[in-house]
């Protein structure tokens, strides 16, 4: 039985990781048909990272995010920008990022979201964003991608003790992308494909290098505008 067990771990191993991929990949399709959705109702205009702050909370492009103690913020996804297109079917979390990890740590009273807005395309956390209709090649740009940050200054993080946690954006600068499927991070195009990614050579965050947070390769998040 033993001899069995050792024989039978890595294939199923190997099948749950292929599982997490798949369901992954089909919540960032998802993602992808709102975006078009949405562009298509707000004349081909990226929708900002960040709104106004309402109700002791902000409103982020996911949702609104209540201010106040880590792991105690209530959320509400039904105020994000793509809702009305998704139709609250549960695609928020990728199932290869660890909640339940004795390393991470809980922005919200739950796992909120676990994905992360290409800010270059928002137009920065202030906006206005991008013109869809006038990117030179949609294909190559990331919408949506794997998301996370090794924290150290928010408790229970600290310096000698980081912890993961969810973040909404990535970006050329931050290390924010997460390589969680098998070193890669998937990611949503704005053509609404999606694909795997490997993070930019010397980019992961080295206080936590078994999770594998660093940045995506610059021209995956920056491209020339058709017209200025």
């Amino acid at each position: 039985i033993a001899i069995l067990a050792s024989l039978l771990l890595p294939v199923l191993s190997v099948a749950k990781r292929r599982a997490h991929d798949t369901v992954c990949a089909g919540n960032l399709r998802q993602f992808g048909f709102a975006g078009q959705m949405y562009w298509s109702d707000n004349e081909h205009r990226a929708f900002a990272y960040r709104g106004e702050s309402v109700g002791g909370g902000d409103l982020f492009w996911f949702g609104w995010l209540e201010r106040g103690g880590e792991g105690a913020r209530r959320f509400d996804l039904a105020k994000g920008a793509m809702q009305q297109y998704l139709g609250g079917n549960g695609v928020e979390t990728c199932p290869s990022l660890a909640y339940v990890d004795s390393r991470f740590k809980l922005k919200a009273t739950g796992a909120a979201f676990g994905y992360g807005y290409n800010l270059h395309l928002a137009g920065g956390l202030a906006g206005p964003g991008e013109r869809i209709d006038r990117l030179a090649k949609p294909s190559a740009r990331v919408f949506l991608a794997d998301a996370a940050q090794v924290n150290t200054f928010q408790s229970p993080a600290s310096r000698d003790n980081p912890m993961l946690e969810e973040f909404y954006f990535v970006n050329d600068r931050e290390r924010t992308a997460h390589f969680r499927h098998s070193q890669k991070a998937a990611a949503v195009f704005c053509d609404g494909h999606v694909g795997q990614v490997e993070f930019d050579a010397g980019s992961i965050d080295d206080r936590m290098p078994d999770q594998w947070v660093g940045r995506f390769p610059g021209g995956l998040l920056r491209d020339r505008m058709v017209e200025p």
